[in-house]
């Protein structure tokens, strides 16, 4: 199946590494509410900030499931973190975390550092909207 997106990269901008600029899509929307870094009983299995990273995208997956979408459908992310430090200390574990649960696809996305989270444990707050053709 060719990709049901289209990737908006100006022409002349330099390729953004790990996200797009921009998606042009069709199909049913799915918008999915902030996720952070605990299980899917509210409970905090650690305050480490790249698993939480991967349990917030692992319960994103869980959510799309229920529209029977997955990760290739996401269109934009947006991210919330509380340590701007950290999320660059660990980009590269970031990514590897990423990579495993979402695999490389690489939506729109937006990165935003904040005084703090309503969950006081929770590092990561990650809302994705996806498009399933």
């Amino acid at each position: 199946m060719s990709n049901p997106f289209e990737i908006l990269q100006p022409a002349g901008w330099a390729s953004p590494k790990g996200y797009a600029n921009g998606i042009a899509a069709t199909g049913r929307q799915v918008y999915v509410a902030g996720q952070i870094g605990w299980n899917g009983d509210g409970q905090f299995e650690t305050d480490d900030f790249v698993a939480q990273v991967g349990q917030a995208l692992a319960n994103i997956v869980a959510v799309l499931a229920e529209a029977q979408a997955g990760p290739q459908h996401i269109v934009r992310m947006t991210w919330y973190i509380t340590d701007k430090r950290e999320y660059i200390a660990r980009a590269r574990e970031v990514g590897d975390a990423y990579r495993r649960v979402i695999g490389k696809h690489f939506p729109a996305m937006t990165l935003v550092v904040v005084a703090g989270l309503l969950e006081d444990r929770a590092k990561v707050e990650i809302e994705v909207t996806a498009v399933v053709p």
